[in-house]
Formats: C-alpha cells, sequence, structure tokens
C-alpha cells in the first residue's frame, strides 16, 4: 500500500486542500481531506504541498525526443511512452500519419509488440490519422499517399490491428467517406474528422453515421464563414461531438481555445499535443511524414511555411489553458478526464475511489515533479522524496 499525504487533490468537482490518498494494488480506495493513521506497512510519500492530477491521456501523438514511431522500429515506441511519462501523460494513443499501407501496418505491429510491456506511460491504442484524407486540406500530410476511402484496405488494417485501433481521421465528403464513417463506428472505432473540406451539412451527416470526434479542431478543415459554416460550427451544434485542441499558442488564438470551452464545456474538449519527434529536443530540423521540417522557437514548419505538428508538451498545454483564463478544474479535466472518456477507458482520467492509481504530481509552474501508473512511479525528479527510494524504483507490471 501506498501513502499520498500533503497533496492539493485536483477531483472532478473540488480542489482537495493538504488532501491525501490512499491507493492498494494499484487502485485508489481512499481520499482523505487531511492525513489519515495509514494501514500498517503503508509506505508514506509527502507531495510538499503540491498539486496533484489524475493521470493525462494524449489521443493524439506521433513522436518526442527524436523518435518517430513511424520510423518502423519498437524503440520508438518506447521512447515516446517514457518522453510522455515526464511529461504527465499516462496514457496515449500512438498516432499515424498518411502512408503507405505497409509503413502503417508495420507501425502497427510495432505498437502493438510494445503494448503490455511499456517502460512508460501507457498505450492505449492506434490513432490513424489518414489516409482517407482531403487533398485540399492536407496541411502537412503527405499528398503522396492521400487516397480515398477504401472498404478493402481498412479490413486489411483493422485484421492487423485488432482492438489495438481506437480512433480514425477521415473527411467524409471524400468518395466512400460516408459509408467508411458508418462502418468504422459499428466497429467501436472513435470517428475523428479533420483534413476535411466537409461542408456544414455533409458534416453533420457523418455526425449522423457515427463520427463523433474533431481532430486538431479549425486546423486542417474548412473555415467558419457567415454564409458557409462548415465542419467547425456543425460540430459546436452537436453534444455528442468533441473537439482536441492544441493549446500551444500557435495553433489556436487564445480567443479561439476560450470560444471552444464556452460552446463545448470541459466535456466537450481534449487537449492533445499532436507531437512530432521534435518535443523534447527543441528546434532544429527534422524529417517527418516524408517531409523536411525546421522547428524554429518551438514552432513546427514545413519550408513553405505550413503547420506541422507541434512541439508542446501535455503538461506544457494545461499550464497554457489555465493562463488563458480557464478554471483549473476544467483544465485538468480535458487533459484527464474528457480525453478518457472519449476513449471509453472507464478506470482512468480521474482521482476517485476505485480507479486506477494513474496520477502526477505537478509544482507550481506544472513541471512534472514524478508520474505514477498503477501505483507505481515511472518517472520522477532526481530529488523527489529522497527518503522513499524503494518506492521509486519498483517496476512490476502496472495494471491495465
Amino acid at each position: 500500500m501506498v501513502g499520498l499525504i500533503q497533496v492539493r487533490i485536483a477531483t472532478e468537482t473540488e480542489c482537495i486542500e493538504n488532501g491525501s490518498i490512499l491507493i492498494e494494488n494499484g487502485r485508489i480506495t481512499a481520499i482523505y481531506q487531511d492525513t489519515p493513521t495509514f494501514p500498517k506497512g503503508t509506505k508514506i510519500v509527502d507531495g510538499g504541498g503540491k498539486l496533484l492530477i489524475p493521470g493525462m491521456v494524449d489521443v493524439h501523438i506521433h513522436g518526442a525526443n527524436g523518435y518517430d514511431m513511424m520510423d518502423g522500429t519498437t524503440r520508438s515506441i518506447q521512447e515516446v511512452s517514457k518522453a510522455c511519462a515526464a511529461t504527465g501523460c499516462t496514457s496515449f494513443l500512438a498516432t499515424s500519419v498518411t502512408s503507405e499501407l505497409e509503413a502503417l501496418l508495420q507501425m502497427i505491429d510495432n505498437v502493438k509488440q510494445v503494448m503490455e510491456d511499456e517502460e512508460g506511460a501507457l498505450i492505449a491504442g492506434i490513432h490513424a490519422e489518414g489516409p482517407y484524407l482531403n487533398l485540399k486540406r492536407k496541411g502537412m500530410q503527405n499528398e503522396a499517399f492521400l487516397r480515398h476511402p477504401d472498404r478493402a484496405e481498412m479490413e486489411v488494417i483493422l485484421e492487423r490491428a485488432g482492438s489495438a485501433l481506437r480512433m480514425v481521421t477521415i473527411a467524409p465528403e471524400l468518395p466512400g467517406g460516408m459509408e467508411m464513417v458508418s462502418f468504422l463506428h459499428g466497429e467501436g472505432i472513435v470517428v475523428a474528422v479533420a483534413h476535411s473540406d466537409a461542408t456544414y451539412e455533409e458534416a453533420k451527416e457523418a455526425f449522423r453515421l457515427g463520427a463523433s470526434h474533431i481532430t486538431h479542431c479549425f486546423n486542417g478543415m474548412r473555415p467558419i464563414h457567415h454564409r458557409d459554416p462548415g465542419v467547425v460550427v456543425a460540430a459546436f451544434e452537436e453534444p455528442k461531438v468533441s473537439l482536441q485542441a492544441i493549446v500551444d499558442n500557435v495553433h489556436l488564438h487564445p480567443a479561439i481555445v476560450r470560444m471552444m470551452f464556452r460552446m463545448k464545456g470541459p466535456e466537450g474538449i481534449v487537449l492533445i499535443t499532436d507531437a512530432l519527434q521534435a518535443m523534447g529536443l527543441g528546434d532544429g530540423e527534422y524529417e517527418f511524414g516524408g517531409h523536411q521540417v525546421k522547428v524554429q522557437d518551438g514552432i513546427a514548419k514545413l519550408h513553405d511555411g505550413t503547420l506541422a505538428s507541434s512541439t508542446v508538451t501535455m503538461n506544457e498545454a494545461l499550464r497554457n489553458t489555465i493562463e488563458l483564463g480557464i478554471p483549473l478544474l476544467d483544465a485538468v479535466r480535458m487533459a484527464s478526464t474528457t480525453p478518457a472518456d472519449v476513449l471509453g477507458l472507464a478506470s482512468k482520467g480521474r482521482i476517485a475511489p476505485g480507479m486506477d492509481a494513474d496520477v502526477v504530481l505537478l509544482d507550481q509552474d506544472f513541471q512534472v515533479e514524478w508520474t505514477m501508473i498503477g501505483g507505481n512511479v515511472v518517472y520522477r525528479k532526481e530529488e523527489v522524496v529522497p527518503n522513499s527510494p524503494d518506492l521509486f524504483v519498483d517496476t512490476s507490471k502496472k495494471p491495465r
């Protein structure tokens, strides 16, 4: 058993000052307003009054620390897992870019090989961003691999991925797109819309058929016009449709983030990184999605100026969101609870009795002190809790 004491606990409804948590068998069993008398043998970890949040869930990340998950190796998957844990993310979707079928299948094989044996954050599944995307709104996606929805090809992908395929981003207005939305929804996959030139009416039809998510909202889609409202306005009108937000102060103006929050609330917005391998490394030249990408001042662009993913981390996205005026508990919900709900991760995304002990301790600047998954600390800053080293070297199996 582990007892976390003297932490500010961000629950769904309140921030508990000087709170404590009891963890048994990888799950949270009790939350206290003060420091209780724990059962004999409980390992005590003092949080020093810092903020404890549920582990964040990133449904859209491509790479980190110089590793691209489409590079054909399992090492890249593991490195992203570790990078996620270091930035407060405890579960993530390994996200592809548009590619040849064989490259996607190789990525799927690598992800499945690493699942159940992650060195850091848990892999909740795979997010296929493409290849069924609209050339007109391709963004950084490589046009050489864009194609129309193909049921036979998707069945090959599903056969290889199985239940690991959790989300697919498509442009539903393409020939065969609506049929693909219906098919994927029937398979229990979250269908997301982006890199799409869909009209308002086409988006509404896609939502009727089962699409329920918008990938990197406002980016890679028809913009709002007062006589042509497009995908975003259609999504605003649908309570079941959630929106991804890249809150890096580049992809979305602060006023747009606040508008999204007012329209959807924290239960309808999912903070993401959409990070490429430059996350954690910074400025330089990278190859991503078959393109040369230049990162300057933390902003990733193709040589023609097109934005090419981001370098933001989940803890930075959380901090940025709060600095834009969104309340702490709402921002935490957007980073942890809502993405867990979108993916159907019933035991994650909340600090409450019965939930997995996936929690993150943050300092006043939202830097990660340590990250715990299933009651085991998988990342920590060297100076944290030096009197309890045994707690921080437990590498036993983490519950999923």
